[in-house]
């Protein structure tokens, strides 16, 4: 026997009233001296392992469990607590502590936990691949929460174009809050699928929710979802909400002007703590999301009128990206107009279509505001409608052809026509400053739903 031996069994036999309990003990005990031989072992790992006493003992680590880390652990000289061990196909949790005398290590013991201790090494492995499933649910959810647009989705050369896509690049390498702010038209939606798609979570879900476009009893259960039974109606499985269905991507809070009031100290918290309380529950759920929000409102006239919390604009507001609108990039117009008519007719038939000069000043000098959604559907309408392959001013619509995009009468036109004409480009403007929303173009032209509908029937203006 070596002098290592020698030391670790000296340990033993100095304790032998702790030795007279392992041997009793229902867990597995195993002892080798600092070299990795087997000094000790306990009946009944002797009992686990199917062998005799005298064949374990002094025998290398190694030669009686192939995986064994014991002479690592003398090695190292570091304890491995709870350390999941495979033999023979099951798992078992195992404790490996080095014995030191002087600082020097002189013998290693491990505990072999059975019973409730492989129930726990099960949990573990079980928790690690629920761990797995749920980052590949969460990845199949990405795919179908998928974006549609990335930063070559975005036309424009314009310098205030240049500087947004720049911001919006620098901030797609990082995980702060995003505000972008620009008219109804002007592509955030774009900007914030683009930066999704560039960012490290591209794989995950990218979750919008139009905040204009919830009604308020509904919105509080599609962001935070619902618990079985918790309210009538309620759905028996129960729902996840916006927040956690974006784990691990982001979610996109579009108008987040049009947030009621109420609901603001709710998102303001979500935000903060990355935690989702279901309605009907009383238990959290972490929700690992980037969060980008967009607005066409004043966000500085919300707030001086209470109708905003400046808490939340601030928590927002960390990267502000804002989309000049189209009139003030007049550079981007004619390369949109080409894109969008290539979008529309794919392939050889798209890129044979030119804008004669007369039509590109008429589109140039038009103020469009409805910005790029407008100039999209102008192109779609005209595309429809006419046959040649060259694009004429002819072929624009009515209001192209008003001065400064007014009605002029036409010589000898009676009142009533010119009457119509400014109330059909009125009425038009209004749609198109509403995304064709009738209740809220009806409100921007000061008369009732009811009242725009007869007009535009009479006007024939499409209701569609």
């Amino acid at each position: 026997m070596g002098d290592t031996q020698q030391a670790a069994m000296h340990i033993l036999e100095e304790k032998g009233f702790f030795k007279s309990i392992l041997d009793v003990m229902q867990i597995g005990v195993i002892v080798s001296d600092s070299n990795g031989y087997v000094i000790y072992c306990n009946e009944t790992y002797a009992n686990f392992l199917n062998t005799d006493l005298e064949k374990i003992i002094g025998k290398y680590v190694t030669d009686v469990v192939s995986n064994s880390r014991l002479h690592v652990v003398a090695k190292t000289g570091q304890a491995e607590i709870n350390y999941p061990h495979k033999h023979k196909g099951i798992v078992y949790l195992v404790q490996r502590i080095p014995i030191k005398q002087q600082g020097k290590v002189v013998a290693v013991m491990a505990l072999v936990l059975f019973d409730n201790a492989t129930t726990a090494a099960k949990l573990a492995e079980k928790c690690s691949a629920l761990e797995s499933k749920l980052i590949n649910f969460q990845e199949e959810l990405g795919s179908i929460h998928r974006t549609r647009y990335d930063f070559n989705s975005i036309i424009g050369s314009s310098p205030a174009m240049k500087i947004a896509k720049h911001e919006a690049n620098q901030a797609a390498t990082n995980d702060l809050p995003i505000l972008i702010s620009g008219e109804s038209g002007t592509g955030k939606e774009l900007f914030a699928q683009s930066i999704h798609h560039a960012s490290a979570r591209k794989i995950f879900p990218f979750v919008q929710v139009n905040c204009a476009a919830i009604p308020k009893d509904l919105l509080e259960s599609e962001l935070f979802g619902y618990t079985k039974g918790s309210f009538t109606g309620a759905s028996k499985k129960g729902k996840p909400g916006k927040f956690e269905i974006a784990h691990m991507g982001t979610i996109f809070l579009d108008e987040i002007g049009d947030m009621p009031l109420e609901m603001q100290p709710k998102i303001l918290r979500v935000l903060e703590m990355k935690e989702v309380e279901r309605i009907g529950s009383n238990t959290v759920t972490p929700s690992d999301f980037r969060v980008i929000a967009a607005t066409n409102q004043d966000m500085e006239s919300l707030m001086k009128s209470g109708l905003f919390r400046r808490d939340l604009f601030y928590r927002l507001n960390v990267v502000p990206i804002h989309i000049k609108p189209l009139r003030d990039r007049v550079e981007d117009i004619l390369p949109m107009a080409y894109h969008f008519i290539q979008k529309i007719m794919k392939g050889p038939a798209g890129k044979g279509i030119r804008i004669l000069s007369e039509a590109e000043k008429a589109l140039l000098g038009y103020k469009w505001p409805g910005n790029g959604r407008e100039l999209l559907h102008t192109i779609e309408r005209i595309l429809v409608s006419t046959k040649t392959r060259a694009i004429e001013t002819s072929d624009l619509p009515e209001y192209f052809h008003y001065s400064e995009n007014i009605p002029i009468r036409d010589k000898g036109a009676m009142l009533n026509d010119y009457l119509q004409k400014a109330e059909r480009y009125a009425i038009r403007q209004a749609l198109i400053e509403a995304d064709n929303n009738k209740t809220n173009a009806a409100e921007i032209l000061g008369i009732h739903r009811t009242i725009l509908y007869r007009k535009m029937k009479k006007l024939k203006i499409s209701l569609s």
